[in-house]
């Protein structure tokens, strides 16, 4: 009878012991997807805001080379509201979906909306070359982000 007794209470252990080995694998295997889940939203987002960026840089060129040049802007002027409006989802997303990007994606950003305040074509140049190093940066920042989060 005692053995009956140790061969159920072994049998219940080995149950119990192959259960809970079971739970903390699944467990594990849904966080692996998960973050797996997040690194790919996060590059997606970056890749967005990147180009989404370069879109807004290239308006706010055309945009201020006009109006430097004393020409019609009002269509440039357009075209690159249109272009800082579609920066801000993909900037939305990296700042929520990669906190630690989030102030090299805000840095690019506001970057490329500093163009807006150049005073001539030289200076307009630096404004566009300080926004290409600092999407630059951006893609740097997430880059090294996403290598230590794999």
């Amino acid at each position: 009878m005692i053995t009956a007794i140790v061969a159920v209470l072994g049998t219940l252990a080995g149950s119990l012991l192959t259960g809970t080995f079971n739970h903390y694998s699944q467990r594990a295997t849904r966080r692996a997807e998960a973050e797996a889940t997040r690194n790919r939203e996060g590059l997606a987002a970056v890749a967005d805001l990147a180009a989404a960026l370069a879109d807004h840089r290239r308006a706010m060129w055309v945009r201020e080379d006009k109006r430097l040049n004393g020409e019609d802007w009002s269509e440039a002027r357009a075209e690159s509201h249109r272009t800082r409006s579609a920066v801000t989802v993909p900037l939305l997303r990296v700042q929520l979906l990669m906190p630690a990007v989030a102030p090299a994606a805000r840095g690019a950003a506001q970057a490329a909306y500093a163009m807006r305040g150049a005073s001539g074509e030289t200076s307009l140049a630096g404004y566009r070359e300080g926004a290409i190093a600092k999407a630059d940066e951006l893609i740097t920042v997430a880059g090294r982000h996403l290598s230590t989060t794999l």
